[in-house]
């Protein structure tokens, strides 16, 4: 194709400047389009131009300041096709189409209706393609069409001028697209940054405040004037700012793209506001650090509603702890009364008997007897309770030594051999051996409830084995065993598991007592049973 000749080449050059001015001041696009098409109308006389812009597949109204109005508006929406005229047919193909004569041309039969009354004769329409960096092709963004009111074939000169101005238009249209998706981008982050409820800010990476959105403006009280003429470090509390300061360091060094962290800042009227913080890093084309979004959530009133819940919370398990043990004192003084008067109805009774009645000597000296042993019953009861208390309030003297277990067993099975011969239960220390770090006195206290048990609930033919090692006192019995349901009974003051309405005697005090002796010298009891199978208590104590 020729060139221009130099009167057209500098004219052309004129247009294009006018338009490109356009295009670098921001015009609109509507502006841009009419400036391109009236300045081809101008070179091409006998001319009137149009372009239409592509949207899916149909056509809309560009700029066309010399057809009439009433053409443009009945071709506004123009589906594109094979036979959609020139301009429909143009973008439909993505080729360059000439209708020398619209009358007589196929692909106006349906358009020529509209073309007739506007004694439009000829239509040359171009399509108007994208461009991408390199200049290859990106696709139709519209069509550019010159008609004449006669048949016309256009012209070399024509045809390069329409090439310079359809790459015009179609600079003018990307540019118009991408200046309208920024601009609808920006729109949207400020809209989403200024409208946010959680407090956001863009500050440099030296810490300076950019820009700082309503939220944030009004959890700290402070204009935005004030705020950008002042840092982060300005708005920390100053206690837990050298934290805040450090975690942000980690962003701006490199280190992390984004941080979370809480810290305190201050409201203007010195007020501490409690928030939880997210900083990220913002990159620039280079992907270097170029700012930071600061993210700034209240969680004051959380941290508050936290506490008082957890205060309430608190409160109920004192109160529910107040009650459990209001309860157990109750069920302890409960228990304790009907211990103590048993014996004390025995003693009394036996008191007025020798009071009221001339008793032969076997019978006065029988009643002596069971007020001495109820006596003794109340004596021991009141022991067990006062050590028990004792234990409890960590009060209980101790003295503890090393203690030979061999010799401690021995005596404790020698004291309590009668009782088991009495009751036909094998009774046997099995080689005990080693030393322990305990009180003398509490450990045989605890071997003589643990062997009692286990003599006393036993069945004739039985056997009670105690066997020490290093650091243990092991106390196995072949009695009838504990259900694993009873098992937490078994240290509750007073519950003997339904043994109280037996023939044997007793208080339920030794297991409670055996093991907080035990505990208070350093040890651990525990015990394994299970129905039929016996039960084994094991004494561990800390080694000489």
């Amino acid at each position: 194709m020729p060139e221009l000749d130099h009167a057209d080449s500098l004219e052309l050059l004129h247009r294009q400047t006018t338009v490109l001015e356009l295009i670098a001041g921001g015009a609109a696009l509507p502006e841009m389009l009419t400036a391109v098409t009236v300045a081809l109308e101008e070179l091409i006389p006998g001319s009137r131009c149009s372009v239409l812009l592509l949207d899916g597949t149909t056509l809309h109204h560009g700029a066309a300041p010399s057809l009439p109005r009433a053409y443009s508006t009945a071709i506004d929406g123009l589906a594109i096709g094979p036979d959609a005229g020139s301009c429909g047919t143009a973008a439909h193909l993505d080729v360059e189409v000439v209708a020398e004569d619209i009358l007589d041309d196929a692909r106006w039969d349906r358009f020529r209706v509209l073309a007739r009354p506007h004694g439009l004769r000829a239509c040359w329409s171009s399509p108007i393609r994208g461009r991408r960096a390199n200049g290859a092709a990106t696709g139709v963004l519209g069509t550019f069409a010159v008609y004449h009111d006669v048949p016309h074939r256009p012209t070399a000169r024509e045809r390069r001028l329409v090439e310079r101005f359809t790459h015009l238009s179609s600079v003018a249209i990307e540019h118009a697209r991408l200046y309208g998706a920024l601009t609808e981008s920006e729109e949207r982050f400020r809209r989403a940054f200024e409208d946010n409820a959680v407090g956001m800010a863009l500050t440099g990476l030296d810490g300076r405040f950019g820009r700082v959105n309503r939220a944030l403006r009004e959890m700290l009280g402070r204009d935005e004037d004030a705020l950008l003429a002042a840092g982060l470090d300005s708005v920390l509390d100053p206690p837990t700012a050298p934290a805040a300061l450090a975690a942000i360091a980690l962003c701006t060094s490199g280190d992390r793209d984004s941080v979370q962290f809480e810290t305190t800042l201050l409201r203007v009227d010195g007020e501490p506001v409690r928030a939880g913080v997210t900083a990220s890093v913002v990159r620039g084309a280079g992907g270097e650090p170029v700012y930071l979004s600061i993210n700034v959530l209240d969680v004051t009133a959380r941290r508050a509603a936290e506490l008082d819940r957890r205060a309430r919370r608190e409160a109920e398990l004192a109160r529910e702890v107040a009650e459990s043990a209001s309860r157990a004192k109750s069920d302890f003084l409960s228990a304790l009364s009907h211990e103590l008067r048993t014996p004390l109805q025995a003693i009394t009774g036996f008191t007025e008997l020798l009071g009221t009645l001339d008793l032969t000597p076997a019978r006065r000296a029988a009643a002596l007897g069971h007020i001495g042993g109820a006596s003794s019953h109340i004596l021991a009861l009141v022991d067990d309770v006062l050590d028990i208390a004792a234990i409890e309030a960590g009060a209980l003297p101790l003295h503890p030594v090393d203690v030979d277990v061999a010799g401690l067993v021995g005596e404790v099975v020698d004291l309590l051999g009668p009782l088991a011969d009495d009751r036909g239960v094998e009774l046997v220390a099995c080689a005990p051996c080693g030393t322990v770090r305990a009180d003398p006195r509490r450990l045989r206290q605890v071997l003589i409830n643990l062997v009692t048990n286990g003599v006393r609930y036993n069945h004739a033919g039985g056997r009670v084995r105690v066997r020490a090692g290093a650091g243990t006192i092991r106390v196995a019995d072949s009695g009838p065993g504990i259900p694993e349901e009873h098992m937490e009974r078994l240290f509750v003051p007073f519950d003997r598991l339904g043994a109280d309405v037996g023939p044997e005697p007793g208080a339920g005090l030794g297991m409670v007592l055996a093991r907080g002796l035990t505990e208070a010298m350093g040890g651990q009891l525990t015990v394994d049973s299970a129905p039929g199978s016996g039960t084994t208590v094991l004494v561990r104590l800390p080694v000489s």
